[in-house]
């Protein structure tokens, strides 16, 4: 997990990101449909975009597919320009190829025009360490 800055809404906290690889037997848009119904049931509202929320689900690759519907795209648009993809992505993945330009994480990576801090997160960093630790 990373913690990033924002992207275009810059006037806004800090993010939390992370890549997953999964297996599934649905369909792409089936889905999209199935990462819509999480974020609505963690309360995901759609006020402003690229504003705070509090979850996002992005389908960034379906194997090797190319899919180009209204409301999917896959690979995800935008996935080559942001560091916070393309990092983790080429810590799980460094040998996987977009199914565009052929090119791996790293590649694109140092091709990518972002330069937005991404950062490896560290939930202990962030709390006070207990006065005493109890053992038993």
């Amino acid at each position: 997990m990373y913690e990033t800055e924002p992207v275009g809404v810059v006037d806004q906290g800090l993010f939390l990101n992370l890549v997953c690889q999964v297996e599934t037997r649905q369909a792409p848009a089936s889905l999209l449909a199935t990462c819509m119904e999480v974020e609505s049931s963690l309360g995901r509202s759609r006020n402003i975009a690229k504003g705070p929320r509090n979850i996002d689900i992005d389908i960034l690759f379906f194997g090797r597919e190319i899919v180009r519907r209204r409301d999917l795209q896959i690979p995800h648009p935008r996935f080559r320009n942001r560091r916070f993809v393309l990092v983790p992505l080429n810590e799980i993945l460094p040998c996987f190829k977009d199914p565009i330009t052929g090119r791996r994480p790293d590649e694109l990576l140092r091709l990518c025009p972002d330069r937005t801090r991404v950062t490896r997160y560290c939930a202990a960093a962030r709390r006070p360490a207990p006065p005493y630790w109890k053992i038993g």
